[in-house]
């Protein structure tokens, strides 16, 4: 069931404390202290080599606990260094900017916020994948955002939000494909029985997004401030749409992450040598330092100055730390003792289906690896849901709408570090506004209360 099998054995109350000294100490740093995440996962790790040292554990056990966990996030890694590639690529081939030229032209309406929502859910239905979704076409709203002075926390939550929900209900998301195997769930049957809480979190969000969306919209000198400045870049041209039709039919053909990601960065990394007056060794400077752009309208070459790998070294050594802070966890005792506890302790089914939604969330905030919250609390709930007579697509469904879509919003996590870098807003400033998942785990849980009911009653009778 777990990836590092624990060296000792520790209770269930001293593992919850020490959980909570852990968070507590992780949230004091991010949010009073105001460091970077890596400080307190560092720290984090040094308390647990102590702690693991005092249980007895052999250093070289615990040197294996963090190598073991940091390998579980080494295709994400590959896949991060893609994205900056695929960013930087995508702006000198003109794809961004295009994506951006256009995008101004559907925000003429004042409902700017619930615009981006819906835009980037359909983006993110159609590629399946949130965080590829959130470095194209979110850097374009983003930048579109900044033009009208709109809020950045709110359209970045909204960005978010309308990812994660295309992260959930396509099919060819890596997630959704992952919850539905874990528990043995048709995947087009797991997709229906999701939308049954998806829906209501996506029509409750988007009318807060209208609500919360800004009185007037962007003016047309505004507009034409940008499209000019972006057209004078000389980047956009016919081919630049060819990247993301590229990208679009991998993905329909279920081609790798990896081949897809690589194969729209070459392609317009071509179109770039042999459509702009750039010289070859700039083009491929790029992939490692980004893009950086000069034009005489400074908000355009803010937009458009970022990518390339270095721009993802932040991130990456951050799910590095993280993710070997989970192995700690687990070859200490910690994580086990919690989720064993958990599974011997549940009876009723209210009391499963709430305890499956705070298992995968804090599995998310202890970790910050949305794959290990959907294989681990699925594997832990499979014969709970069995025992009390619970189908396999009710706990599938629970995993997404609490696994998915939280990692999101964990500072220190692998989806929240990475939207943050790419976005250049806070995760504790988006937070508060990315509605559709803090709602999902909420809803789901009220659900599971009517299944509950549903079920008593039909036991009764």
């Amino acid at each position: 069931m777990f990836p590092v099998s624990p060296k000792c054995k520790i209770s269930f109350g001293e593992a919850i404390i020490f959980f909570i000294l852990l968070v507590a100490m992780i949230s004091y740093f991010i949010i009073h202290v105001g460091t970077s995440p890596h400080i307190p996962i560092l720290l984090g790790i040094f308390v647990l080599v102590i702690f693991g040292l005092g249980k007895k554990i052999s250093f070289a056990d615990l040197q294996n606990g963090m190598v073991e966990g940091a390998k579980t996030g080494m295709g994400a890694v590959f896949l991060f260094f893609l994205i900056g590639i695929l960013i930087s690529s995508w702006i000198v081939s003109g794809t961004i900017p295009a994506l951006i030229y256009t995008g101004f032209t559907l925000v003429g309406g004042t409902a700017f916020y619930a615009i981006v929502f819906a835009v980037t859910s359909l983006i993110g239905v159609s590629l399946g994948s949130s965080l590829t979704t959130t470095a194209t076409i979110g850097v374009a709203f983003i930048g579109i955002a900044h033009a009208m002075d709109a809020s950045m926390a709110i359209t970045a939550g909204a960005i978010v939000s309308g990812a994660f929900f295309g992260d959930k209900m396509s099919p060819l998301s890596d997630t959704t494909n992952l919850a539905s195997t874990v528990v043995n769930v048709d995947l087009f049957e797991h997709i229906k029985h999701i939308s049954l809480t998806t829906i209501p979190a996506f029509i409750i969000s988007f009318v807060v997004y209208m609500l919360l969306s800004p009185d007037k919209s962007i003016s047309l000198s505004q507009s034409a401030d940008y499209q000019n400045a972006l057209m004078n870049t000389g980047l956009m041209h016919w081919t630049s749409w060819l990247p993301l039709v590229l990208l679009i039919i991998c993905t329909i053909f279920k081609v790798p992450a990896f081949i897809s990601l690589a194969a729209s960065s070459l392609l317009a990394t071509g179109l770039a040598l042999i459509n702009q007056n750039i010289g070859w060794s700039q083009v491929w400077g790029t992939w490692f330092a980004g893009y950086e752009a000069h034009t005489n309208f400074e908000p355009v070459n803010s937009l458009l100055s970022k990518g390339g790998i270095d721009s993802m070294l932040f991130t990456v050594s951050l799910v590095i730390l993280a993710l070997g802070f989970g192995g700690l966890l687990f070859v200490t005792g910690v994580i086990p003792s919690i989720l064993l506890a958990i599974q011997e302790k549940l009876k009723g089914i209210r009391s499963i289906i709430a305890a499956t939604a705070a298992t995968a969330i804090g599995v998310n905030v202890l970790i910050g690896e949305q794959y290990l919250s959907i294989m681990l609390t699925g594997e832990t709930f499979k014969t709970l849901y069995r025992r009390v007579g619970l189908k396999n697509k009710a706990l599938s469904r629970t995993l997404e709408d609490a696994g998915t879509v939280i990692n999101p919003l964990v500072p220190w996590s692998v989806c929240g570090v990475f939207i943050a870098d790419v976005l250049g807003v806070s995760v504790l400033a988006y937070l508060p506004f990315a509605f559709f998942c803090l709602l999902s785990p909420i809803i789901t849980v009220l659900f599971g209360g009517r299944t509950a009911a549903a079920k008593i009653n039909q036991i009764e009778n």
